[in-house]
This record gives structure tokens, C-alpha cells and sequence, in this order.
């Protein structure tokens, strides 16, 4: 199948094309580069570099390339960003997201596949939300996002095509932007190979559902193959385990130990610091995938430790790449 991947050399985006390429199917990925890398990509996978918020740009691209699915994946990703910017949140994550739509509806697209966020749709919760639980965003990004499958369930409805809106839970893995405050996993990573002291916002005890990315990339194109005959659904995407960051930090931490440990580098990591909370921070969050898992046969299938072993060895390539 032809699949259009918006923000497709982004994080999620380029491990989903490569997913793609490994089952058959045709990528072609539109990103206008502001978070993506072209380096994420095979050289020989069509890039668009258009912004999902130009109009021309983006009706050109649906047009020349036809898709039989689109799979949307480009988004403002950051959580405070929006708690300061509801307007920027929203001409991206809203408005954007309607024009991918709209076009996806106007060229005939059988499917649309859209990255929600369970990590913000149900609130605080301590015990693994399914998807029947109560929808409480309590950010502009998270409004955006349930505002998002809302027009996916009208295009689904009205437009004659199926959605399927993907809840992710914490994502982390190797192409992560450490540089924005979505990647905890990079950013720690980064700082600690560095030698750098890594701060940790306010008391660290905000417990999270890790999910690594290999794994949402092949739940992503489970959901675009698969023949649910709903119009349109939402899949919880994660573990249903907690770990807090200062947990996290402390794995990220060993993790480098022993990968130093190994090539005979005798150095110190050091202590994290604590610094203020940061707004709009839920306390606890964690998702139940037990839909997913009846309806595309998903689960996941890497560990927290192995993801962050996978992950800290992709960052010390890119770093020793770099010397």
C-alpha cells in the first residue's frame, strides 16, 4: 500500500517507515524538518519538506502521492509549550491535523492512523486506564489531542473511511530529540554520556508507562493493516507498568555505567539535581493495552531495561560519531 507519514522522520515517524519498508508496503513521509531529521530515513523514501499547516503544500503532496493510508504522526509534542502557547498548540495540533484530514478524506484514503496520547487524555490515574475510563486533559496539548479524535471519529463517520486513534503512553527509544521535555529517556541519556549533571523536575515521583518505540511503530502498522470493522477506534498503546523518573534516572544511570564499565572508561556520572515542578505535570499515568491486543494481536515486547540498554548504546554511537 501507498502510506502517507506525516512527520515521518521524526522519532515515532521514522521507526514506522521502517516498520513499513519491512512488511511491503510504499512510504512517502511529508515533515517540514523543524523536529525531524532526513538522516532518520532511508535515502531512497520520498520526502515532502512541507509544513502540515500550509494548505497548498500539503493538498500538493496528497496529490501527487495518492495514499490508499495516511498515518499522522506530526504534532507540537510539548506539554508546556502549549500551557504558554494554546494558540501555536492549537494551529498545529488542531488546525493542522484537520487539513492531513480533509485531504486524506478528498483523495479517497481508505484508513487514517492518528498519534493521540493516552499520557494525557485520562488525567491522573494509578492504575492502568482502559479506554471506556473517564477523559480528563487537564493541558491545551492534551485538549488538542481529544479534540483530534473527535474529528477523526467525524471524518471516519461522514467521509466514508476507518480511524484508528493510537493512545500512546510514554514513548522512548533511539532517534529521540533530547532537546524538548517529551524524551526524558534522551535527555538523560545525553547529559549523563556527557558527564553532565541532569536535572529532574520537582520530587522525580511522577510515575509514568514507558513504552518502547520499536513497539509502537509495528502497533501503528498493525492498526493501519488491520480489518476492525469498526469505523473508528481507540487503542491504548503501552505497558501498563509505572516507574518514576527518579527510577528512570537511576536505570539510564547504571545502564551507561556498564556500558563504560565495559570499554575499560573509568569515569563518574554525576548526581542528578532536582529542580522545580514543572506546570501541567500529571502525577501518575498508565494505560491498559488490552484492546490492542485483542483487536491487532499487540503487546509489547521489549523490556524498560532493554529499551533504555538499546537506547543509551544509540546515543554513545551518536556521540562517539561525532568525536
Amino acid at each position: 500500500m501507498r502510506v502517507l507519514v506525516t512527520g515521518g522522520a521524526g522519532f515515532i515517524g521514522s521507526h514506522i517507515v521502517d516498520q513499513l519498508l519491512s512488511r511491503g508496503h510504499q512510504p512517502f513521509v511529508v515533515d517540514d524538518l523543524s523536529t525531524g531529521d532526513r538522516r532518520n530515513l532511508p535515502p531512497d523514501v520520498p520526502l515532502y519538506e512541507v509544513d502540515i499547516c500550509d494548505g497548498p503544500g500539503l493538498a500538493e503532496v496528497f496529490d501527487e502521492v495518492g495514499p490508499d493510508w495516511v498515518c499522522h504522526q506530526a504534532a507540537q509534542m510539548s506539554v508546556s509549550r502549549s500551557m504558554r502557547e494554546p494558540v501555536f498548540d492549537a494551529e498545529i495540533n488542531v488546525m493542522g491535523l484537520i487539513r492531513v484530514f480533509d485531504n486524506a478524506a478528498r483523495v479517497k484514503a481508505e484508513k487514517i492512523v492518528f498519534a493521540s496520547s493516552g499520557g494525557v487524555l485520562y488525567g491522573d490515574v494509578t492504575t492502568p486506564a482502559s479506554e471506556e475510563s473517564p477523559i480528563g486533559p487537564i493541558s491545551p496539548y492534551g485538549i488538542a489531542k481529544w479534540v483530534g479524535e473527535r474529528y477523526l471519529k467525524f471524518y471516519a463517520r461522514e467521509r466514508n473511511l476507518k480511524g484508528i486513534a493510537m493512545r500512546y503512553a510514554n514513548v522512548f527509544g533511539p532517534r529521540q530529540n533530547p532537546h524538548g521535555e517529551a524524551g526524558v529517556v534522551a535527555i538523560f541519556s545525553q547529559k549523563m554520556l556527557a558527564g553532565e549533571v541532569a536535572t529532574i523536575n520537582g520530587d522525580g515521583r511522577y510515575v509514568r508507562d514507558y513504552v518502547y518505540a520499536l513497539d509502537v511503530a509495528r502497533a501503528n502498522v498493525l492498526a493501519l493493516e488491520s480489518d476492525a470493522e469498526a469505523p473508528f477506534l481507540a487503542l491504548n498503546i503501552g505497558t501498563g507498568i509505572g516507574t518514576d523518573v527518579n527510577q528512570l534516572a537511576d536505570l539510564v544511570r547504571s545502564e551507561i555505567q556498564n556500558l563504560w564499565n565495559s570499554s575499560g572508561h573509568q569515569r563518574k556520572i554525576p548526581d542528578c539535581l532536582h529542580g522545580p515542578a514543572r506546570s501541567g505535570d500529571l502525577r501518575s499515568n498508565l494505560v491498559s493495552a488490552n484492546r490492542a491486543q485483542q483487536v491487532l494481536g499487540w503487546q509489547p515486547s521489549v523490556s524498560l531495561k532493554a529499551g533504555i540498554r538499546d537506547t543509551v548504546t544509540w546515543f554513545a554511537n551518536q556521540v562517539a560519531r561525532v568525536q
